[in-house]
């Protein structure tokens, strides 16, 4: 495993330690790692739902594709047990 080394500064330290003795994180470093791969997570699916708006602006669905939609939803909801 790689070695990466960051300056934090004491207010962001202050709150991971928090964090620790909390029993939320069991490390500094875990809490690094579960930092940086939401963020890695959250660009990967921004860049997804980029790709696919994207696509949907170079073929936009048809009247045909949309037909009936608010129909299939208003019989999904009413699927619900609530």
């Amino acid at each position: 495993m790689a070695q990466v080394v960051a300056r934090l500064d004491d207010g962001l330290l202050m709150d991971v330690d928090a964090l620790v003795a909390a029993g939320v994180v069991p490390s500094r470093s875990e809490a690094v790692r579960m930092g940086l791969a939401r963020l890695v997570d959250q660009h990967r699916r921004r860049a997804v739902g980029e790709q696919i708006a994207a696509a949907y602006m170079r073929t936009p669905q048809t009247a045909d594709e949309l037909a009936g939609l608010g129909e299939a939803t208003r019989a999904l909801v009413g699927e619900e047990p609530w």
